[in-house]
């Protein structure tokens, strides 16, 4: 038998997380929360999916994350792992094993009981029903899963072919938060319009795809995170989702009382909604930066020297300073500074024209007629794929653009919808795609380039690298974790598998209103403890 590894509830990382508002959610209003009312928020996209295990966007998961709870929470000051629907858990010496104590008398919002088969059945959904291409963050959580033992009716063993260390703090995100078996059973399709049950402390009342979701309040919720302010039942009694993808439409709908809050407030918003009487609540994203990942098998980028250019061609503040404003930081790495295990590397990633034109001059590259330098007959352009799923996505890349020209460079912009970005992403159609991805661990380096992972640079192996990215999942030492993940984003750069640009925020617009709006560890927002004041 095994030895285990007792953790009553607490993982404690090295870091501060930093995902906390940096600009006070919590409101101006004192004196105790007043329960009632119902929130109305601007989205800025519309949901992908109402399902927590096929979500990715932000937008989707300020959604998602109401309605189901997970096994566990964590703290967004210090990282700690922290109880929610298990009250302890037991990991093996070797992070092959982890056994679950859940929550008396919890249940889902259609009556039935959370009980250890609840787990079996999620994560036994995740793996053989949704699958990669459906669950792509929620199946790389979920490697080398090898099923779940109901030791008892409360009692959940669940185990692994090979170690897993990133897998405590995995429990803690949306995309691995417990559904009913009304719901593991559906199709995947079906569980993205609506018909997901979880134990949250909201419920959907209304899903259209699309355009506008609406959720009420759990009468009898009593089983909240440790993280959260308060216990029992939420003081709000719902949330009404709309999308307004229109930048100036969400403010004006702010400041003239129709919405409560929207997302995506930007600079130039922010006069409007301070005048009348609202704010501007950010919280920093952990996790992959907004970057170029470059398709390694096609075009210049195949050449380590240009993708080694444009990390130096980029004038990363610039984008910062004209697109963004202060409530966003320049990429000094392939994570963001508030993910546990970050690795500062500015003297990587300072701008330097001069250093990227000699590098590009050193490996044949020469400036054509047109300034786009030419080898052997090929120019150096490439395409971008991207969406909207960030407002400012558009403006940053144009003005990226314009920088890489300087350097002889000609960067394509590929605007795509959703869907259409989503299946060339998958099929890897593309020279480079522009994205972020937010989790606050820095296991999400092998989700996104490992082998076992989606690896879109289509790489083949490269053992300094595969080492350190599966090796980190074999250590519970904290340390010993962080200094692998730390190897693994100084080769991704000096490889320049990554090209990072900017960190991303959360910036949300509220009225004067809107009370205690909180952001979890990932920096996505948590309408538990919120309260609405003088309606």
């Amino acid at each position: 038998m095994k030895r285990t590894v007792a953790l009553s509830g607490i993982l404690a990382v090295t870091l501060a997380l930093g995902a906390c508002a940096d600009s006070g959610p919590e409101g101006g209003v004192t004196g105790p929360p007043q329960p009632g009312g119902t929130l109305r928020y601007g989205l800025s996209q519309a949901p992908t999916c109402s399902d927590p295990a096929q979500s990715g966007t932000n937008q989707t998961l300020y959604v998602t994350r109401q309605i189901a709870d997970s096994l566990t929470d964590q703290d967004p000051a210090t990282g700690e792992i922290r109880p929610w629907l298990a009250q302890r858990w037991e990991v093996s010496p070797d992070a092959t094993t982890f056994t679950f104590h859940l929550r008396d008398g919890v249940t889902f919002g259609d009556g039935t009981p959370l009980t250890a088969d609840s787990v079996r059945a999620t994560f036994d959904s995740i793996v053989h029903t949704l699958g990669g291409a459906k669950a792509p963050l929620a199946t790389t959580y979920l490697a080398n899963y090898t099923g779940t033992d109901v030791v008892g009716p409360l009692t959940a063993r669940v185990r692994f072919g090979t170690p897993n260390a990133q897998f405590l703090q995995a429990t803690s995100t949306p995309q691995l938060a417990i559904l009913a078996a009304a719901t593991t059973a559906k199709p995947a399709e079906q569980r993205c319009l609506g018909d997901v049950i979880g134990s949250g402390p909201f419920t959907y009342a209304e899903y259209r795809q699309g355009d506008k979701v609406t959720l009420t309040k759990r009468a009898g919720y009593n089983w909240g995170s440790a993280v959260f302010a308060h216990q029992g039942e939420t003081y709000l009694d719902g949330i009404e989702f709309t999308v307004v993808p229109e930048s100036g439409v969400r403010t004006g709908s702010l400041a003239s009382g129709q919405l409560d809050a929207i997302s995506d407030a930007l600079p130039q918003d922010i006069p409007q909604i301070e005048a009348a009487g609202g704010r501007v609540a950010t919280a920093s994203n952990p996790g992959i930066t907004f970057g170029l990942q470059p398709n390694v098998t096609r075009g210049p980028l195949r050449d380590r020297a240009v993708r080694a250019a444009l990390v130096s061609a980029i004038n990363r503040q610039e984008l910062v300073d004209t697109v963004l404003g202060p409530q966003f930081r320049a990429a000094t790495s392939p994570l963001a500074h508030t993910t546990p295990g970050y690795a500062d590397l500015a003297a990587d990633t300072g701008f330097d024209l001069p250093a990227a034109q000699r590098i590009l001059d050193a490996a044949g590259w020469f400036a054509g007629a047109d300034g786009i330098r030419v080898k052997d007959g090929q120019r150096l352009s490439f395409g971008v794929l991207f969406s909207q799923v960030f407002a400012g996505n558009q403006a940053i890349l144009e003005l990226l653009q314009q920088q890489l020209w300087a350097a002889g460079v000609d960067l394509r912009l590929e605007l795509a919808s959703n869907a259409d970005y989503t299946v060339r992403q998958n099929t890897k159609d593309f020279d480079t795609i522009y994205y972020n991805t937010t989790r606050a661990d820095g296991d999400i380096l092998r989700t996104n380039f490992g082998l076992d992972g989606r690896n879109l640079n289509a790489r083949g192996a490269m053992p300094a690298l595969d080492a350190p990215l599966s090796g980190q999942l074999r250590t519970l030492d904290t340390g010993e974790r962080n200094r692998l993940i730390g190897e693994a984003q100084r080769l991704l750069l000096a490889e320049g598998l990554w090209i990072p640009t900017i960190e991303l925020s959360q910036a949300i617009g509220v009225t004067g209103a809107v009370q205690d709006l909180s952001f979890e560890a990932s920096a996505r927002l948590q309408f538990y403890d919120t309260w609405l004041s003088g309606r």
